[in-house]
């Protein structure tokens, strides 16, 4: 390795406990690797000569892992020309929601079709819509509207003669999906789960969203400017592969990406060739889903919701729904271990129910013992787990079973969970980060792609404090540490994805990725840690990031070779 740059900052924060601090750090560019860290003498002392970039008072760290996430389906239906209308993108109240509506439906050109993701019935009071709710504002255009849950979409009546489904009757139900019928049969303007989503919505997407390459390429663009450098696409399948690998190989590429294969796909099993630089993109696992959402009443749990005011007007049954929303029996669960553990593949279960988790972990530790993986670094994950118990981390940890946490759950719900969705004892404690590090589990935090925005220095912040952004402490026992935090999507994600001995730290030898931070983490109020530490841009391999020419490159290939992307990536369940 021969040093080629040496990058000087305030504070290097290294996340390598063998040495967490350090001045400087000497990269060879041409393998992108570190070649030194420590202070600026010490690294120039190495490689005398060699031209120092200083970073003035801002600091280095490794670049932010995002250990669970969707940039396909996130940037085709939350980027331009989809257009994102989350309660925390800036439409708190449906008033806001149908304020827009009008405007848009004035301003654009007639009869273009539009794509909307992100209505939340709790958050915002939304009701559950139907075709003619959407025909007062959009009496021709073809529109949809995905529910933030991402379980669930709503379409106009144009958009069921866009469909051009015999007398307005939609086709029978898709295994695992349905949709919403009238008393004659007819479209309600309603579909549900993602099979149903998809055939309702498909060709009102690719309507709107022509290019979805770039709205891919956008997506990465949004998580390179929040610090991260590496992330997953946790549901993977076939005819997502050329996308990625059109991202991965231009030189201006931004995010590594881990390949989680869903399970309901006939080749999940296989593996792939990826025409991309090496380490850039590699298919790590498969994907599978115990339960669905807490934001729309259908995760596997023990407890009910409260009969409150905001329950009934999004209209979730009470339940408790328990091992009924399951979308696996534990036969099931046990068939798809039994064939894919022989192939070595890491699993990743989506799960937010506590008796969810319970038939995870059995299912699990059954398929552990039965092919003698007990006690082996299989590194097996868990995924969102925001209604689950601590003791069952602490079973997760004995089986060698990693934890990937999605703080959004807590972050942008928390005050609707403690008190007015679920009692106190359950709301206040959602999503229990102190109790999964106590439990000495690998823990990571995500993003979940869509869901929520990607920003892990606003995760961290609420992990640490337990505070939403209202202001309001829940569950202050659910506190962690910043140091947990931080390796959370730093090192203990790297290791999640079986990338730790070139990733997720700085040290000699690892690969020279970094964020690069306006201030020290360390040094600030940490709850004003988002207004204080800004993300001043990444390194990827060693050198600079720049989203803007990458988006420039992105969009100079013809969207034509991705005709299968945006159907491939709206075919998800987060």
């Amino acid at each position: 390795m021969a040093t080629d740059r040496i990058l000087k900052a305030s504070s290097v924060i290294t996340m390598n406990n063998a040495q967490p601090r350090a001045e400087a750090v000497g990269v060879d560019t041409t393998t992108g690797t570190i070649t030194a860290v420590g202070t600026l003498a010490e690294v120039q002392a190495a490689s005398p000569g060699v031209q120092v970039t200083d970073l003035g008072s801002e600091v280095l760290m490794p670049g932010f892992i995002d250990a669970h996430s969707h940039p396909a389906l996130g940037g085709i239906v939350t980027q331009a020309p989809a257009y994102w209308i989350s309660p925390y993108m800036g439409y708190p109240t449906y008033d806001d929601v149908q304020a827009f509506w009008k405007k848009l439906d004035a301003e654009l050109p007639a009869g273009q079709a539009l794509l909307f993701n992100g209505l939340d019935r709790l958050l915002q009071g939304a009701p559950e819509l139907t075709n003619a709710d959407l025909d007062a504002f959009f009496s021709s255009r073809p529109v949809a509207v995905i529910d933030n849950s991402g379980h669930e979409a709503y379409f106009n009546s144009a958009t069921i003669a866009l469909n051009a489904w015999p007398d307005n009757k939609p086709p029978a139900d898709p295994v695992g999906a349905r949709y919403g019928r009238n008393a004659d049969g007819t479209s309600n303007g309603r579909a549900y789960e993602i099979p149903a989503v998809l055939g309702a919505a498909g060709k009102v997407l690719a309507e709107a969203v022509p290019h979805p390459l770039q709205s891919l390429a956008r997506f990465f663009q949004l998580m390179a400017r929040n610090g991260v450098t590496m992330a997953t696409e946790h549901t993977y399948e076939s005819n997502l592969l050329k996308g990625y690998e059109a991202c991965a190989s231009v030189s201006e590429a931004l995010i590594r990406v881990a390949l989680y294969h869903m399970s309901i796909e006939a080749d999940c099993g296989e593996k792939i060739a990826i025409a991309a630089p090496e380490g850039m993109l590699w298919k790590q696992g498969i994907k599978l889903w115990a339960d669905g959402s807490p934001w729309v009443g259908n995760i596997a749990s023990s407890f009910p919701y409260l009969d409150s005011p905001v329950v009934k007007a999004a209209q979730i049954p009470l339940g408790p729904g328990g091992e009924a929303m399951m979308n696996y029996t534990r036969a099931e669960l046990d068939q798809v271990l039994a064939k894919y553990a022989p192939m070595g593949w890491q699993f990743a279960f989506h799960v937010n129910g506590d008796v969810g988790l319970d038939v995870v972990l059995d299912a699990y530790e059954h398929a552990l013992t039965v092919n003698g993986l007990l006690g082996t670094d299989h590194r097996w994950r868990v995924e969102h787990v925001g209604g689950c118990r601590g003791d069952q981390f602490d079973r997760a940890a004995s089986l060698g079973v990693t934890i990937s946490m999605l703080p959004a759950q807590f972050i942008y719900w928390g005050d609707l969970l403690d008190g007015q969705m679920f009692p106190t004892e359950i709301g206040s404690q959602w999503m229990r980060a102190g109790d999964a590090f106590r439990s000495g589990a690998l823990v990571t935090f995500h993003n979940d792609g869509s869901v929520s925005p990607p920003i892990p220095l606003l995760n961290i912040q609420c992990m640490v404090t337990r505070r939403t952004p209202s202001g309001t402490l829940h569950g202050p026992e659910q506190q962690v540490t910043l140091d947990d935090a931080l390796k959370a999507h730093t090192i203990n994600a790297a290791h999640q994805l079986f990338r730790e001995k070139d990733l997720g730290s700085i040290e000699v030898g690892k690969i020279a990725d970094f964020v690069q931070l306006s201030a020290d983490p360390y040094t600030v109020d940490s709850d004003k840690l988002t207004e204080e530490v800004k993300v001043s841009g990444t390194w990827v391999n060693g050198s600079k990031t720049d989203p803007d020419a990458f988006l420039t490159r992105i969009q100079s290939i013809d969207p034509t070779e991705h005709p299968d992307l945006a159907a491939a990536a709206l075919s998800h369940k987060c």
